[in-house]
């Protein structure tokens, strides 16, 4: 049997990572290149002179040689107001990106030292950088697509059923390449599989080049309003219709979703943070062959994600179609 090379790639180890980014100064440069990979710049009169001095908290500071004008590197980003020493952040980034499951908050909080609601909400903000950058993704080509719900009696537990209030629905789509493997996907909650919530979907996730491949639930036609084209196949139920070759990668991604989700947490509140999961779970898929890379791409992300206070973090996200 051939090895999987997707599994066996090398990564990024963890004493190669602690050799980049152990120290509180190797954070602050990384992250200042993150910031400014073309060097600082004055916000105020262009200058590109600066020195370096420290504020109260102890936090590096640029300010300009000519104006005066200080700025950070983590205002204006998902780092800004932290209390956390940088080290943490970035171990947290590494922790994330590179564990195939995922890593909960409760993990967060053992491995890093913190207290939970610090782990919590430091999962959270980095989970809404991942929802940023997937979200803005267009599918095109082939584009395998199916109905699906989070929750049931296990956490996060998936199922391709259409009943009971207590599950989120959620659209999940595969986009494939010319020989029918999968590229990258989405998986987005929606408010149920109405016309109007799937019409909603396909102007957000598909390109009107798509050409997308369903069952024959009745609101998947209006992948149509995108100019996509649309095959549909009425699979009934039971197993033969879950391993019909239109829908192997699709349903294959909603297994490992139920085995990453289950093998991660004890509990999700999947009513108010559906969106966050979904996306840590796509980042890392849509990023996969490419695992020692990913912690400095998320680390990129987060610098150009607007700050998120703490009582937004705790509503519920908003990227529901």
């Amino acid at each position: 049997m051939p090895i999987n090379r997707i599994q066996f790639q090398r990564g990024l180890s963890l004493p190669e990572f602690l050799k980049d980014f152990g120290t509180e100064q190797q954070c602050e440069a990384a992250l200042a290149k993150a910031r400014w990979p073309s060097g600082w710049r004055c916000a105020h009169c262009g200058c590109s002179r600066f020195f370096h001095t420290r504020n109260g908290k102890g936090r590096l500071l640029w300010e300009c040689f000519l104006c005066g004008y200080q700025s950070s590197s983590i205002v204006g980003t998902m780092l800004e107001n932290t209390k956390l020493p940088l080290t943490v952040w970035f171990l947290a980034i590494y922790l994330l990106t590179q564990n195939k499951n995922g890593t909960s908050a409760l993990e967060l909080k053992r491995m890093l030292g913190v207290s939970y609601p610090t782990a919590w909400s430091l999962k959270h903000k980095l989970l809404s950088v991942m929802g940023e950058r997937e979200h803005k993704r267009r599918l095109e080509g082939v584009v395998q697509i199916d109905d699906a719900y989070l929750g049931g009696e296990r956490a996060g537990h998936a199922y391709g059923g259409r009943s009971t209030l207590q599950k989120s629905a959620f659209v999940a789509a595969v986009q494939t390449d010319e020989e029918g493997k999968p590229q990258v996907m989405r998986l987005d909650p929606v408010d149920g599989f109405t016309k109007e919530a799937l019409k909603a979907w396909a102007q957000k996730a598909l390109a009107p080049t798509a050409h997308v491949v369903s069952d024959g639930t009745a609101c998947f036609s209006q992948v149509k309003h995108m100019g996509a084209s649309h095959e549909r196949h009425v699979t009934g139920s039971g197993r033969s219709a879950v391993q019909m070759p239109r829908f192997k990668w699709v349903n294959t991604v909603l297994g490992n979703l139920k085995t990453s989700l289950n093998g991660t947490y004890h509990s999700i509140k999947h009513k108010k943070y559906a969106s966050r999961y979904l996306a840590e779970f796509t980042y890392r898929f849509n990023r996969r062959y490419d695992l020692a890379s990913m912690p400095a791409r998320l680390l990129r992300a987060a610098v150009l994600t607007e700050p998120c206070t703490i009582p937004k973090l705790r509503r519920p996200s908003e990227t529901r179609c």
